[in-house]
């Protein structure tokens, strides 16, 4: 009996923290967390939907993660943490007798943040090795050209929103007829020592 009302005390002295999603998402409030110390909130990651950001529901095969830098009040603020396209979504787009090309990069941004990217490409018929050398290539250059002059914000909003996506398919297409070109997943892997 005593143990039972432990548990139940221990649970009401929770508070419940909303949890945002940074500035360049629309500070879109991602869900809430109880919890009795604020502290134990950093660190934690929150993954949601750019569906739940956007309301436009041809986003929702885009899961995207968020991890709680800090809390203010009751208000948990977050970074972009990386993103991956569905499981579902990513295998209705192979078909037979076609080409999948993938590309994983690692950038940095112009104010020093590092991500790992994965480009992929789906062509309409079979291509040749040289051709997907070539489709390689552009991928890797669009990056690195997008991550040389943007910010994390821009990159990221670009990169979540189709515009790297679209700049290396309106490239990419020259060189073969293609069906699909989109970041399918995304990482932040190092931060500059000045943020967070």
């Amino acid at each position: 009996m005593s143990s039972k009302r432990r548990v139940r005390d221990k649970w009401r002295s929770k508070d419940w923290y909303a949890v945002t999603s940074p500035p360049y998402f629309g500070n879109t409030e991602l869900g809430s967390i109880p919890t009795d110390d604020p502290e134990k909130l950093v660190g934690r990651i929150m993954d949601a939907t750019l569906y739940d950001l956007t309301n436009d529901f041809t986003h929702q095969y885009l899961k995207m993660y968020f991890q709680i830098l800090a809390v203010e009040g009751k208000k948990a603020h977050t970074i972009f943490k990386g993103h991956e396209y569905s499981r579902d979504y990513l295998r209705s787009l192979v078909r037979r007798r076609t080409t999948t090309v993938d590309q994983i990069l690692d950038v940095a941004t112009k104010d020093g943040y590092k991500l790992r990217v994965a480009v992929c490409a789906f062509t309409l018929t079979r291509t040749k090795t040289t051709q997907e050398r070539v489709l390689r290539m552009i991928m890797r250059r669009v990056l690195q050209e997008k991550a040389a002059v943007l910010t994390f914000d821009q990159f990221v909003q670009e990169v979540v929103l189709g515009k790297i996506a679209s700049d290396v398919y309106n490239d990419a297409k020259k060189i073969a007829p293609l069906r699909h070109v989109g970041i399918r997943k995304s990482r932040l892997v190092a931060q500059p020592p000045t943020a967070g």
